[in-house]
């Protein structure tokens, strides 16, 4: 498997959240990608021996902070989740649906502890479903992990948004990552580099009195068509 991240960029309004998460008659990237993935599950599983494991996280990043949206004490009345941000674990929690509906009641109830709403976008939300594939006939699984990220609006200052946009510049250039110093591209980490593969959705609005903004997202989605990762290698464990 490989690490895969799918990220939106663009400013408040502009449909981000909408892309990624949808409604009912239009579902959005992360509902369709939890379906995908759970009839791979059924598939692989119809084959004797093979056992498929999904776990599910959800976080926010808020002013430098980092809230795990999946503890009953997040969200703008809790407690500040102190996570342990480190080479191999941030210390949050996974939750292991057993199908597409118990997702979707996760992301609803995350949402709703979000610090910031989606409408007021000062905050990266960060959905992430890890695949592992367990097979009695291997002495070795095989993983892999899809990020889809709810960026900020690019409106804001956000210092992370900034690293970010380094980041890809960087790939542009061919040069060698910068230390990953935001919050943001601490976690995304495994997406940024080698043996992944990232996918950016830059919404932009129509109208003229957000012309500004609608250039710099497409001087933002021209930065990243020019970047390039590295060559890829499926993960075992």
């Amino acid at each position: 498997g490989f690490p895969v991240c799918m990220f939106a960029y663009g400013e408040t309004g502009s449909g981000k959240t909408h892309t990624l998460i949808g409604d009912k008659e239009n579902p959005g990237l992360i509902p369709r990608a939890v379906d995908k993935l759970f009839n791979s599950k059924r598939d692989l599983e119809m084959n004797p021996g093979l056992r498929v494991s999904i776990k599910v996280e959800l976080l926010e990043i808020s002013k430098h902070e980092v809230r795990d949206l999946l503890d009953t004490r997040s969200g703008p009345d809790g407690q500040l989740i102190e996570l342990r941000v480190n080479s191999k674990t941030t210390g949050n929690i996974l939750a292991s649906p057993d199908d597409q509906d118990q997702v979707a009641k996760i992301l609803e109830l995350a949402q709703r502890r979000r610090c910031m709403k989606a409408t007021e976008s000062n905050s990266h939300l960060l959905f992430t479903i890890h695949f592992e594939v367990n097979s009695d006939s291997e002495s070795s699984n095989r993983k892999g992990c899809l990020r889809i990220v709810d960026l900020a609006g690019s409106e804001h200052e956000n210092p992370s948004l900034h690293v970010l946009e380094n980041v890809i510049m960087n790939l542009q250039a061919k040069k060698k990552l910068p230390k990953l110093k935001s919050r943001l591209t601490y976690l995304l980490r495994d997406s940024l580099g080698e043996d992944s593969k990232t996918l950016a959705i830059v919404c932009c609005s129509p109208h003229v009195d957000h012309y500004l903004e609608t250039l710099k997202s497409m001087r933002f989605a021209y930065s990243v068509c020019r970047g390039e990762l590295q060559s890829h290698r499926k993960v075992f464990a």
